[in-house]
């Protein structure tokens, strides 16, 4: 089953159940999805697994952003409301890197790659998010290079 039958199955689930902020978030990433598919289908080319995946990392990017502009602005009720839709989204993104594991992955990047300063960064932050596509942020992965090159 792939993500988009995964995601209607849940949506009908949702509308039985009566959940009323998953059945609104589902449908946003449908729209989402369906919008790709549409951009893919003009080229020719069809819809692949790393690109639904891309459009829930970027859907969980915005909530994010969301999240931070929120709470800077004091709006807890629309930080909670951001936080319980990014939670929906998580679902079905791949599990998560733990700092640590990104660390690591850091590392064996600037070894491979033989950087050792901050003005490397260009050619270790690639490097990285190629390993860690859709398993961790990009933001939090940027601040880990940066910290393990010494800018």
């Amino acid at each position: 089953m792939n993500l988009k039958e995964q995601i209607a199955r849940d949506l009908t689930q949702a509308m039985k159940t009566g959940q009323k902020l998953r059945l609104e978030t589902l449908r946003t990433i449908r729209a989402a999805l369906t919008e790709r598919e549409i951009e893919k289908r003009g080229s020719g080319i069809e819809m692949s697994p790393e690109d639904e995946l891309a459009v829930l990392a970027r859907a969980a990017k915005k909530r994010r952003e969301s999240i931070d502009q929120f709470r800077k602005g004091g709006r807890m009720d629309l930080v909670d409301q951001e936080e319980q839709e990014l939670a929906i989204i998580q679902e079905y993104l791949p599990k998560q890197l733990s700092v640590e594991e990104v660390e690591a992955v850091i590392n064996k990047v600037i070894a491979d790659s033989g950087a050792s300063s901050p003005a490397e960064f260009g050619k270790v932050m690639p490097a990285v998010m190629k390993e860690v596509k859709g398993k961790a942020d990009g933001r939090t992965v940027q601040e880990l290079v940066k910290k393990a090159l010494g800018a």
